[in-house]
């Protein structure tokens, strides 16, 4: 099979303990519904929305419960932020329903929602002060830095198991590994692993919020969270850029390194004389051509516990719509490999329009790389603003088109579909590199 296999980190051996064979003890773990009702009580949330104007205004109150500075806080080490969580598919069977897809297995956009609620609460575990029973500080995700999947299937008629920890911490940030393991034959067998970064903020969400450090204790810690460290350093790179900048440097960093595609589009779109003298290429597809839209209507009922809009549900509906995408650009059944680089850049309120575009920007035989651009739109100011952009990497049951960017004539050589389709070669490039 041509399906990718992901390379699971090795953790920590004390945070190995608890991954034994066999289900001892897996009744003693809370589920998915316990964490999120952890996270109210954590701060305070209501779970009714009539009352979510109250709960906040008394979150104002722990702003006298934030540290001045670093320093004034405890360190923490790696274990102290350890949990593990069930998601109880084959014991009870009640719950499948909502995990459910059309092809009998388990829907990916759920496992991503659950994914970022247990990164929120590993975050909280890791900053928790004894004698605070609720916390001061307003935890929520900047990055989906990756998540690499080593099964083709999730099935749902088995119990899955979620582990998580902080491994590396910034003054203000936090990464958060995270595995999936499914129960098979007695014995728990990775189905992904998933990093995470999130950011601390004070009781309204305004300002960034000071949290404990981490203090890594054996040679495997330590290489942890040094490549935490290399991430926060791209991290503030692309942050502090424009993304017409960050886009112009992928293409110009491709042009240079990537002699078999770069440069060769690079050529291509040179022989160019305008936009209509190009000819589509045999078993190909315009890029313009592979496109589908959405819309979501953003309801009470997706809000987080910081009456905001749930990261895992914006997750979910892109995963939806770019695997959608991909399902009707290779006309048969896609397979999610990866997900990569999901910036989270503004928040989204409730009682938004939510605009989804997914476009497939790269393929590879059987492979379809899909980017989902995701826009808040006001009707009042009828401006648009873009919340994120996700990057899908799928594997289809058959070898697909190519997709090709379309060109024009002028100053520049290459239009935004252009870089975009450098920049989808890029991503898949990154993921192909950890087969």
């Amino acid at each position: 099979s041509a399906y990718r296999l992901c390379t699971m980190r090795k953790l920590p051996s004390v945070l190995t303990r608890t991954l034994n064979s066999g289900t001892n003890g897996s009744s003693a773990l809370p589920d998915m519904s316990e964490v999120r009702s952890r996270l109210r009580d954590i701060v305070g949330a209501s779970t009714n929305w009539r009352d979510h104007v109250q709960a906040m205004q008394e979150r104002k109150a722990l702003h006298t419960l934030l540290a001045k500075r670093q320093e004034d806080l405890p360190p923490k080490k790696m274990k102290d932020s350890y949990l593990e969580v069930i998601l109880p598919l084959g014991s009870q069977p009640e719950i499948r329903e909502k995990y459910l897809n059309v092809h009998n297995s388990v829907r990916f956009g759920r496992i991503l929602e659950d994914l970022d609620s247990l990164g929120v609460l590993v975050c909280y575990t890791h900053t928790k002060q004894e004698m605070q029973p609720r916390s001061p500080l307003s935890i929520v995700t900047a990055l989906v830095d990756k998540i690499n999947l080593c099964k083709k299937i999730i099935y749902p008629d088995c119990d899955i198991k979620f582990t998580g920890n902080v491994s590396w911490v910034g003054r203000t940030s936090m990464e958060v590994k995270m595995h999936m393991l499914q129960l098979h034959d007695g014995d728990y067998s990775p189905v992904l692993d998933a990093t995470f970064v999130m950011v601390a903020r004070d009781p309204e969400n305004k300002r960034p919020a000071f949290v404990n450090p981490l203090v890594p204790e054996t040679p495997e810690e330590e290489e942890i969270f040094k490549q935490g460290e290399c991430m926060s350093q791209f991290l503030v790179v692309c942050t502090s850029a424009s993304v017409c900048v960050c886009v112009c440097h992928l293409w110009v960093f491709d042009l240079l390194n990537s002699a078999n595609v770069g440069y060769k589009v690079y050529c291509l779109f040179r022989r160019m004389v305008s936009f209509r003298s190009r000819k589509l290429p045999p078993n190909s597809v315009w890029m313009e051509d592979a496109k589908l839209k959405g819309l979501q209507i953003c309801h009470p009922q997706e809000r987080n516990i910081f009456n905001r809009i749930f990261g895992g549900f914006l997750m979910r509906k892109a995963f939806e719509l770019g695997w959608a995408t991909a399902c009707s650009y290779g006309g048969s059944r896609p397979f999610i490999v990866s997900v990569d680089d999901i910036m989270f850049q503004r928040p989204v309120e409730v009682g938004s329009l939510l605009l989804l575009s997914g476009q497939v920007c790269y393929t590879e035989k059987n492979y379809i790389q899909v980017r989902v651009h995701s826009e808040v739109y006001d009707p009042d100011t009828r401006e648009h603003q873009t919340t994120n952009i996700f990057h899908f990497t799928f594997i289809s049951e058959n070898e697909v088109p190519r997709v090709v960017p379309k060109t024009y004539g002028g100053k520049y050589p290459m239009n935004a579909t252009s870089m975009l389709y450098l920049d989808g070669k890029r991503h898949f490039a990154a993921t192909m590199k950890e087969i």
